[in-house]
């Protein structure tokens, strides 16, 4: 059974979209636990619109917040304080797809980070990395700090225009298992969604049926 908590390498590459692709393929459940920002939409209800099985179930937000920024001053802002006891994940029997907020170390409350919520829902990490002038930098920084704090790479997915040499040398550095790549796409629809489904569903059931191997090398060492 999956379990995979989706990150991203920064705010803006691509973790929605990949979230409703991976709901999609494995017809999983998808919660978002922290959305900061509720207008023009949510990513639960994007992620919703754009997957079209029937199986999924969408579990509410622990917290939704108004502002559009960082948890921490969102929470702030309500007069709140998110604390690492008011979460628990969602009782289900399905795979569950579960989308972070923002980068890895982006803070939910003083002494509080998103990677230590991932640490204690101990789930695999789904990392997207957009294409940008110091990309590399950051997919690195990203993986660096999960293989630091023990966490499982489940899987590395590539959003943009192809980058080769990006893509090849990310690869080869870290031994992180890559999915299935996301190109630029005139619009983002169900139908787009779909698409891609079918490109993870069928990475994940080769993943399934091959031998596991360590993920603990994340990173070479320095």
């Amino acid at each position: 059974m999956e379990r995979l908590f989706v990150t991203g390498i920064g705010t803006d590459v691509g973790k929605t979209v990949v979230s409703a692709i991976l709901t999609e393929a494995l017809r999983a459940d998808y919660w978002k636990p922290v959305q900061a920002g509720l207008e023009p939409t949510t990513d639960s209800a994007t992620v919703r619109a754009l997957v079209q099985n029937p199986t999924s179930h969408f579990f509410p937000e622990r917290y939704r917040l108004q502002m559009p920024a960082s948890p921490h001053k969102a929470a702030a802002a309500e007069g709140l304080t998110i604390r690492p006891q008011d979460f628990e994940l969602p009782a289900t029997a399905n795979h569950l797809v579960v989308e972070g907020a923002g980068g890895l170390l982006v803070p939910l409350a003083p002494g509080f980070l998103l990677a230590d919520l991932l640490v204690q829902l101990d789930l695999a990490v789904i990392v997207v990395s957009r294409h940008y002038l110091g990309s590399i930098n950051h997919t690195l920084l990203t993986l660096e700090a999960l293989h630091a704090r023990g966490v499982r790479v489940r899987g590395l997915v590539f959003n943009g225009d192809s980058a080769p040499a990006t893509e090849q040398f990310i690869s080869q550095h870290t031994a992180v298992p890559v999915l299935p790549p996301l190109r630029v796409e005139a619009t983002v629809s169900p139908e787009m969604v779909t698409r891609y489904a079918a490109g993870f569903r069928a990475w994940f059931e080769q993943s399934w049926q091959a031998t596991p191997t360590p993920s603990s090398r994340v990173l070479p060492s320095l």
